[in-house]
């Protein structure tokens, strides 16, 4: 149990979570999974990004540690500084490791999500982030996510794709990505509004944003079937719908909902259980 803890509170759970997402993603380009330094490089940049948002909270509002979400990282402090350092250092020794057409293409990205924890200007009076901007976060989110997962394993393996099928890629991880973080957007609720956010679920309310997750997962399935149906991808099918099924299962039930660490064990779980599936039928069915 404690070494189940320390996987989620460290995020070391959703940085696996993106490895298997891009694992999938060498699937879906007709590759065989297989290790690169770029995996080690999204693994170890997720637990950064990750711990690095929790690290600008602390220091910008000492009094967060007493949130029950920071309940792990108080007493666990130096463990928490430990893990931000040597996360530091792998992604260091990974990128040296890597192309440096892959460390471009990163750099944008890293930029982007940099500047969405850490503030863009500073007054005496206000600090402005990129997160303040309504509805922002969420797409941020999704946007990173796609574009570090698909196009990471592009541009290693430095051959040429059809464009539709790159793009039809980022917009079925996009959503999905999306469909799963308005839950923790419905979590934030009353944290976000108190910091004067403007979130989906504080601009709709709590039901009609589980209704726009749930059609975001329907739309993924359905794009899913006329993307890869009649095609050579096809035996991927069945992860993706098992993957859509089970997420909306996720998603609807008040029952799953009561679990401990449902948001960062069983919604961030899904990214990680498609990419796992997807590997899966890679080896059973070809």
């Amino acid at each position: 149990m404690k070494l189940f803890n320390f996987i989620i509170n460290t995020n070391i759970y959703i940085s696996l979570a993106a490895v298997f997402l891009t694992l999938a993603t060498q699937v879906q380009l007709g590759m065989e999974p297989q290790l690169h330094p770029y995996l080690f490089i999204i693994f170890f940049a997720t637990i950064f990004e990750y711990n690095l948002h929790r690290l600008i909270t602390i220091i910008t509002n000492p009094k967060s540690l007493d949130d029950p979400k920071h309940s792990w990282v108080k007493a666990n402090l130096k463990a928490f500084y430990f893990l931000v350092i040597f996360s530091v250092f792998g992604f260091c020794i990974a990128a040296f490791l890597a192309k440096r057409t892959v460390l471009i293409t990163l750099l944008p990205i890293g930029i982007v999500t940099l500047f969405y924890s850490l503030p863009v200007f500073k007054t005496k009076k206000t600090i402005f982030r990129l997160r303040e901007i309504p509805c922002l976060k969420i797409f941020l989110i999704a946007f990173v996510w796609s574009a570090t997962t698909i196009l990471l394993p592009i541009i290693q393996s430095e051959n040429s794709y059809d464009q539709w099928h790159v793009v039809t890629m980022l917009i079925e991880r996009a959503i999905f990505v999306f469909a799963i973080t308005i839950p923790f957007d419905i979590r934030d609720m009353k944290s976000d509004e108190s910091a004067g956010l403007q979130t989906i679920p504080i601009i709709i309310g709590e039901k009609k944003a589980i209704l726009v997750a749930n059609v975001y997962i329907l739309l993924f399935l359905i794009i899913c079937f006329f993307h890869y149906y009649n095609t050579g991808l096809a035996f991927t099918l069945p992860a993706f719908i098992i993957s859509a099924i089970t997420t909306f299962l996720f998603i609807n039930s008040d029952r799953i909902k009561k679990i401990t660490h449902y948001h960062y064990f069983i919604l961030d779980g899904t990214m990680l259980l498609q990419g796992f599936l997807v590997c899966v039928c890679y080896y059973i069915f070809t």
